[in-house]
């Protein structure tokens, strides 16, 4: 084909999450409600772990990094998805498409990074208590918290180094409610064979081996305080139990998605929604609800801004 590195198509057309406008309208609705509950909530979460010097662990310092990326991953997609289903428009632009890809694995690949980060994080402290506060200190968490973010950055750049010189000539139609690299390279004027094994081992596969290994090293941890008796035996066993939730609930739609690049599925919608939409606001919820330190300290600080009010 001539012209291979330019682009015909200008815009994509989304086909929603479904062909009813009706339910989409009011899956909508249930979207904004579900913002305006939990969204402040994790807004609420990092000002608290921010202002209360009891929360200075490192654990929490991870949890607040944790809110601030879900918080970001969900201002990518539900805003045009909203905004498309109230102006009954389906279109989004290729400029609009490419930054929705980038953005997605972009914080997806941070998430997952900085869970890597919260797992070592677990494992010093579960089994070198006495050397903890020497090797993990704030400047190390740091360090852990801007790899997360640099390892999401390069794999979405391995993303966009496939996607961005594809020829797009039309069709233009992509049957979901956003952009993704799985549904775009399909609509390539190019044979992708090969560049759907690519995005298979770059998101699917390396996801799944992330989950096993997170997965191991948490039933490693669960085993080792067992074994071991102490105060904060049932404290380091809940945590574990935490975090073995959150990686079901971020990697677990992950892996669905993108270990079958090759075919599409009935639910691959209904689990995209939820990935991309519903758990990135929940993660944080999950941690706090399961956190009595947190809980204790939000109250802590609604009730010291409702005495500075009254005053």
């Amino acid at each position: 084909m001539e012209h291979e590195n330019q682009t015909v198509v200008k815009e994509f057309i989304l086909q929603g999450l479904a062909r009813n406008w009706e339910l989409q309208l009011f899956t909508s609705a249930l979207l904004l409600l579900f913002y305006i509950i939990i969204l402040p909530g994790n807004i609420l979460i990092i000002i608290t772990i921010r202002c209360d010097p009891q929360l200075g662990s490192p654990m929490f310092f991870f949890l607040a990094n944790l809110a601030l990326m879900d918080i970001c991953y969900s201002m990518v997609i539900p805003p045009k998805m909203m905004a498309n289903l109230f102006t009954r428009q389906k279109t989004i632009s290729y400029q609009g498409c490419m930054a929705q890809i980038f953005f997605i694995h972009f914080l997806g690949g941070a998430e997952v990074y900085l869970i890597i980060a919260m797992a070592v994080d677990r494992y010093v402290a579960i089994c070198h208590p006495l050397h903890y506060a020497t090797m993990v200190t704030r400047a190390v968490c740091w360090v852990m918290v801007l790899c997360a973010w640099g390892g999401g950055f390069i794999h979405t750049m391995i993303q966009m180094s496939v996607i961005l010189p594809l020829p797009f000539c039309g069709p233009n139609e992509v049957d979901n409610f956003f952009c993704d690299v799985t549904q775009i390279i399909r609509l390539a004027c190019a044979n992708i064979y090969s560049l759907e094994y690519l995005m298979f081992i770059n998101s699917g596969l390396v996801t799944t081996m992330c989950f096993i290994l997170l997965l191991i090293s948490y039933s490693a941890l669960l085993i080792k305080v067992k074994m071991v008796s102490g105060q904060g035996k049932s404290k380091a066993a809940s945590t574990c139990i935490t975090h073995i939730i959150i990686i079901f609930v971020m990697l677990g739609p992950a892996i669905y998605i993108y270990c079958h690049p090759f075919q599409d599925f009935p639910f691959d919608k209904l689990v995209g929604f939820f990935h991309t939409v519903v758990f990135p606001l929940m993660n944080p919820m999950i941690y706090t609800l399961r956190n009595k330190e947190v809980k204790v300290a939000v109250m802590r600080l609604l009730n010291k801004y409702n005495v500075i009010r009254l005053k």
